[in-house]
């Protein structure tokens, strides 16, 4: 079962692939830059002197972002350049290695797969937010760059609910889920079994 869904989980498209690949590509640079400038502050340093690494980087980034509109709105057709660089790096960012025969499997996917999955994230609570389930099938190496949006997707296509506010255990604010209830069905009394509690001594 869990072959199955690692197929599920790495089938693609190309709209996919490049969406998943610019969030990755976005995330790294905004990282990248962000670690930058934070190590621009002085440990050696107290107040807001220790803060004046960062700000100067900032400043730097600012004016290096507006030289580069400044070009772009003087050489247009840099853009392209831009773009064709942009989606290169997504399309890279986002390759995803599939079985042969994930598209055969895919299709064959049995619901109750991704049921137990959900299952299995969701331990003992009633509920679990899919961003928990995402985490859980990116810890394990697949759905790479996916989002939670895409996430929604692939369950509804499975006709799996999804729930737009769902308290979970552990969290503040209710989001987008799924419940227990509807992933099993409800136990139900057994035919001819009576609901009054037993007066037996």
């Amino acid at each position: 079962m869990k072959r199955r869904l690692a197929l599920w989980a790495a089938r693609t498209t190309v709209a996919d692939r490049l969406a998943g690949g610019s969030a990755i590509v976005w995330r790294r640079r905004a990282d990248a830059l962000a670690a930058w400038v934070k190590a621009g502050r002085r440990d050696d340093l107290d107040g807001w002197r220790a803060a004046l690494g960062p700000i100067l980087r900032l400043a730097l980034l600012g004016a290096l972002g507006y030289a580069v509109w400044a070009i772009l709105r003087a050489l247009p057709w840099l853009m392209w350049l831009l773009t064709g660089w942009w989606l290169r790096a997504a399309w890279k960012a986002g390759k995803t290695t599939p079985h042969p025969s994930a598209e055969e499997a895919c299709a064959e996917l049995d619901v109750a797969a991704v049921r137990a999955l959900l299952l299995e994230v969701m331990g003992d609570a009633d509920a679990v937010h899919l961003r928990t389930v995402l985490t859980h099938l990116q810890e394990q190496g697949h759905g790479e760059g996916w989002s939670v949006a895409d996430l929604r997707a692939r369950l509804e296509a499975l006709r799996i609910p999804v729930h737009p506010k769902v308290k979970a255990p552990g969290s503040k604010s209710p989001t987008r889920g799924v419940r227990r209830v509807d992933l099993a069905p409800s136990p139900t009394v057994a035919d001819g079994a009576s609901t009054e509690p037993s007066t037996a001594a």
